[in-house]
């Protein structure tokens, strides 16, 4: 049997060249949901490159930013944490490609988008 175009995987881009890193699953992230959190020079390029957890709009810039910019999953799992991920999803500004593939892979984030 050949598989057709139909058949190939879909490839989700966080930008030109860059496909979205989605974890395989949201218990997998355990990361911090609170205190101060400082990100690498390579995920947030920015000389205060820290995040109060505490302060939600904080909070969200960070998932943002880990969601657009991570390239292993080692990060996600590091920064991210699967039920805070639930939580804020609806409110995420995130690119259109890392939206839907990572609601393609976690039905659950669909459903919090409802």
């Amino acid at each position: 049997m050949t598989a057709t175009l139909s058949d190939a995987p879909v490839v989700h881009l966080a930008r030109p060249h860059r496909p979205v890193l989605v974890a395989g699953t949201l218990d997998e992230l355990g990361g911090p949901t609170r205190g101060r959190v400082e990100l690498p020079l390579r995920l947030w390029w920015n000389p205060t490159r820290a995040f109060d957890l505490d302060h939600p709009t904080m909070l969200a810039w960070m998932y943002e930013n880990v969601l657009r910019e991570a390239i292993r999953v080692d990060e996600l799992r590091r920064f991210l944490n699967g039920p805070t991920l639930v939580r804020l999803w609806p409110d995420l500004n995130l690119p259109r490609a890392v939206r839907l593939a990572w609601e393609a892979r976690h039905p659950r984030l669909r459903h919090a988008a409802g």
